[in-house]
């Protein structure tokens, strides 16, 4: 990674230089997943962190983030941000750098039409879609072509596999000219996630992370890699390196942790506190 340095903020500077951050996320049965991806945004170095989550948990998620401004939005019977709120977000993305669509999200069609709607702004800010913000969005090219590129996706395979209708085996044959593609097509940076992770560009060429261990392979962990990209692209890292950097400090934290707590059952919410250390080992550049 030193081949690519993070830009250090100048000493001097506020949180404002480093950047906002909106986490679009969870959901009344998985609250936590807001909690997680915020929290790694603000680990990942962003200034400034908004949540946008169902009015029911938003007073919770307040309290437990109180480094963050938390916005309650309406919801569906089902306990799920309805997609009515997108002209609000919308609204709120002109105000900052990234912004995240996903975690906790469980209903795959309330979750692809707020989506579409939220997307459907104005080019400007940087976005990450995990997680249910994939899955039954439909005509998703048109949808990022407004967005030059600015886009991360992170799906594992099966979300990969219902995002390009197609079967999951076809992208664990594959995993790199599958991601490789999905870039060209969607115009966006591709992270795959799996135990080997994959991360292609639109302009071509693919990266590989394998130096992780089975122990991230638990709930939540996901969430805490796509806040780590949201947060990284908040300080105007660009969607490649802030895939790369993500994806890197992910793995690395479960590294650590596989030594310190041992290679099965730590925690996605460990994972945060160890993110700051690891970059702080690299060289930063201005």
């Amino acid at each position: 990674m030193s081949r690519t340095p993070l830009r250090q903020p100048a000493d001097d500077g506020d949180k404002d230089q480093r950047g906002r951050v909106l986490v679009i996320a969870g959901s009344l049965t998985v609250p936590g997943a807001a909690l997680l991806a915020a929290t790694a945004a603000l680990r990942a170095g962003a200034g400034k962190l908004q949540i946008a989550t169902c009015q029911s948990i938003a007073i919770q998620l307040g309290l437990a983030v109180p480094e963050a401004l938390v916005l309650g939005l309406p919801e569906t019977r089902s306990g799920e941000i309805d997609p009515s709120a997108a002209l609000l977000l919308r609204e709120r993305t002109t105000r900052c750098d990234a912004v995240l669509i996903g975690p906790g999200m469980i209903d795959e069609q309330m979750a692809a039409a707020l989506t579409a709607n939220v997307l459907d702004c104005d080019p400007g800010a940087a976005f990450v879609l995990d997680a249910a913000a994939l899955g039954k969005l439909k005509n998703l090219a048109t949808v990022l072509a407004r967005h030059n590129g600015q886009v991360v996706i992170t799906p594992h395979a099966g979300e990969m596999a219902n995002l390009l209708s197609i079967d999951k085996h076809e992208i664990l044959r594959n995993p790199a000219e599958v991601a490789t593609e999905t870039a060209s097509l969607l115009n966006c940076v591709v992270a795959l996630k799996g135990s080997c992770t994959y991360i292609a560009a639109p302009g071509g060429g693919a990266w590989t992370y394998n130096d992780g261990n089975i122990g991230l392979a638990t709930s939540g962990s996901g969430d805490t890699l796509a806040g780590i990209i949201a947060g990284l692209l908040a300080r105007g890292v660009t969607p490649l390196q802030a895939a790369q950097w993500g994806v890197y400090l992910h793995g690395e934290a479960g590294n650590r942790l596989a030594q310190s707590r041992g290679p099965l059952g730590f925690l996605a919410r460990e994972l945060l506190a160890e993110i700051p250390v690891i970059m702080a080992a690299f060289h930063h550049v201005r």
